[in-house]
């Protein structure tokens, strides 16, 4: 998102970006680079290299003089807010991109998430949370909530394209004909991303309907993965579950889906499915994150860890014609457009910067 967020930045307003990474250039750093922009690593490893960094913040801040210094999650916010009000700048805008703030996560960040809500009161002109529910999350933590505002990611519209030959060849693949109605999944296995719900519900689908697949596509979702395919074989149809594994075409694998469906327990904003949805398609989405909200009535929203309810989602989906079915998934792409682009997101960003810069003095 950050990356995406800097080339469009390009695009609009005249406009200059430095990134800084706290640790190593990286493989996103790498691209920005190759596309001119100016990437610098501290090369942080450990907490006792914490005042070096922030020494080397401040001269980079003073040096370069910017309008605005935008920091990305937690460390970043600590150290990057920290440094720029050393250097004389006010004009920080912290980034919050999660929204489980219970699940995982080590004893140091969660020292540096207390912290930073401390410093929320003094350090910030404005917090920028990619979701509504991480807005909230965060105000409970005792984060300022009179500095917090949404602005849910943006998607690359022109990336998210396949065409009707790419559909029909990947469905070749996988053994699937033109009529066979495939409900996908896509994302890496994790255990907030719960694809034991979807697997179950999948297998009380397919006792109700007897030619419907399943398509899962994602790190780790193939025959190799002992504890899913033992779950596959738990529903008594292992023979309705089409498992691909890691891939680079996703529009693609979302072009051979007819319905997208996410399991998860906990999300953010949940990337994944305004992808599918800017590629035309209905989703079945549990209540999570603000996937609810991305989805609004282009889809069907259930409890999470419910496979009957998930299942049930998913029947309602499936007893639709193939009309209604398209034509929710043109409303799909059709908000994807209006309220979730790139150029929106954009749009959004360069009106918190003119206002943070313009203000940050009072």
């Amino acid at each position: 998102m950050l990356k995406r967020l800097v080339v469009f930045g390009d695009r609009g307003v005249d406009s200059e970006h430095k990134v800084i990474s706290l640790t190593e250039i990286g493989t996103v750093g790498k691209h920005l680079q190759a596309l001119g922009v100016g990437v610098e690593a501290l090369g942080l490893r450990s907490v006792l290299d914490i005042p070096l960094v922030i020494w080397r913040l401040v001269r980079l801040i003073r040096s370069c003089q910017p309008d605005v210094v935008q920091t990305w999650m937690y460390h970043a916010d600590m150290l990057g807010g920290i440094a720029a009000r050393l250097a004389g700048n006010r004009s920080v805008i912290w980034g919050i991109r999660t929204t489980d703030v219970t699940a995982g996560g080590t004893a140091a960040t969660t020292f540096v998430r207390w912290l930073c809500a401390k410093l929320s009161h003094i350090v910030p002109h404005t917090i920028v949370c990619a979701a509504e529910e991480s807005r909230k999350a965060h105000i409970a933590l005792g984060y300022d909530a009179s500095r917090m505002v949404v602005v849910p990611n943006g998607f690359e519209l022109s990336q998210l394209t396949a065409t009707p030959a790419q559909r029909i060849e990947l469905r070749r693949q996988c053994g699937l004909d033109r009529e066979t109605v495939v409900v996908g999944y896509l994302g890496r296995f994790h255990p907030a991303k719960d694809q034991e719900n979807f697997v179950r519900a999948a297998g009380l689908v397919s006792k109700q309907d007897d030619t419907t697949k399943f398509l899962m596509v994602g790190r780790n979702l193939d025959v190799d993965n002992k504890q899913l395919v033992r779950w596959i074989a738990d529903t008594g149809c292992p023979d309705r579950f089409i498992l691909l594994g890691e891939r680079s075409d996703v529009p693609a694998c979302l072009a051979a889906m007819d319905i997208f469906c996410i399991s998860s327990r906990t999300e953010g904003f949940p990337n994944v499915v305004g992808e599918a949805m800017a590629m035309g398609l209905p989703c079945v989405v549990t209540d999570v994150g603000d996937a609810a909200m991305l989805v609004g009535n282009c889809g069907k929203v259930v409890p999470k860890e419910d496979s009957v309810a998930l299942a049930d989602g998913l029947m309602q989906m499936l007893a639709m014609s193939l009309e209604a079915r398209l034509s929710m998934g043109e409303e799909a792409k059709a908000r994807i457009r209006a309220e979730f682009s790139m150029e929106r997101a954009r749009e959004r960003f360069e009106a918190i910067y003119q206002r943070v810069a313009g203000k940050a003095g009072s």
